[in-house]
């Protein structure tokens, strides 16, 4: 008989990156609705004390815990902050991601930089710390944010490519050598959806006209949309799945 209580959060903690804002803060509040105690993170206060009124405005809880997921040091100060004072991470969300665009030949340095500190370097840093508390207790749900550009290539990104590629094989990593101990490490791939960081696409008629007669489902990805697989990810339903990449993308993937 299917457990009644399979795909429920309740009484678990889950902590999401980069949850002031955009995906990260949709999913928090997904998750928040199916029973997580939800904590926020940023690195700005008032980006996060925003995110929270709009939690309380919604009659959902979520505490806050502000800190830069690219220092290493911050974040594990961070991680034993939460620990200690709001208890035990159960489920975390890497989601804290950036975007930068420019011909490949004419990338410059520091986005590149910018780009794997944020979008790589981060999901190791949170991952790692938070693990160190789940594996004694022989029990966690890791979901990294990764991409359809784990999978495929658009003129312009190369290195955002570079690092979401780069965390679907880190997201493999982490389940071959923790899963041995009671965690789930997977990830979700969202495809093309209508983001604060994707605007500009959403906006240019030419580019919204190619995606809809690209994606087999004929349309952008709305952000709400993403909340079942994370909660899939998340819940006991996926006790079993590890190391598994989930691609919410309408189908663009797997058509020509």
């Amino acid at each position: 008989m299917i457990h009644p209580d399979l795909f429920s959060l309740s009484g678990r903690r889950a902590l999401v990156t980069g949850a002031s804002r955009g995906i990260g803060l949709v999913l928090a509040q997904g998750l928040a609705r199916y029973g997580a105690k939800v904590v926020l993170n940023g690195r700005h206060a008032d980006a996060l004390d925003a995110a929270k009124q709009q939690f309380d405005a919604d009659g959902l809880k979520a505490g806050t815990a502000v800190f830069d997921v690219t220092d290493q040091d911050a974040v594990i100060d961070g991680i034993e902050t939460i620990e200690r004072e709001l208890g035990p991470i159960d489920i975390l969300i890497n989601n804290a991601g950036i975007q930068r665009r420019a011909p490949l030949e004419q990338f410059q340095r520091k986005d590149w930089d910018d780009l794997i500190s944020t979008n790589l370097n981060a999901v190791f840093f949170v991952g790692q710390a938070v693990a160190r508390h789940m594996i004694p207790r022989g029990q966690g749900k890791i979901v990294n944010i990764c991409s359809v550009q784990s999978e495929l290539a658009r003129p312009g990104i190369a290195p955002y490519t570079a690092t979401k590629g780069a965390v679907k094989n880190l997201t493999k990593g982490m389940a071959t050598d923790w899963a041995r101990h009671g965690l789930q490490i997977n990830g979700l791939a969202p495809g093309y959806f209508a983001t604060e960081m994707n605007e500009k696409l959403v906006s240019d008629e030419e580019f919204t006209a190619w995606l809809n007669k690209r994606t087999p489902a004929g349309r952008w990805g709305q952000v709400e949309e993403l909340v079942g697989a994370a909660v899939f990810l998340s819940s006991p339903a996926s006790s079993f799945v590890n190391g598994h990449m989930l691609m919410v993308d309408g189908g663009i993937s797997i058509s020509l």
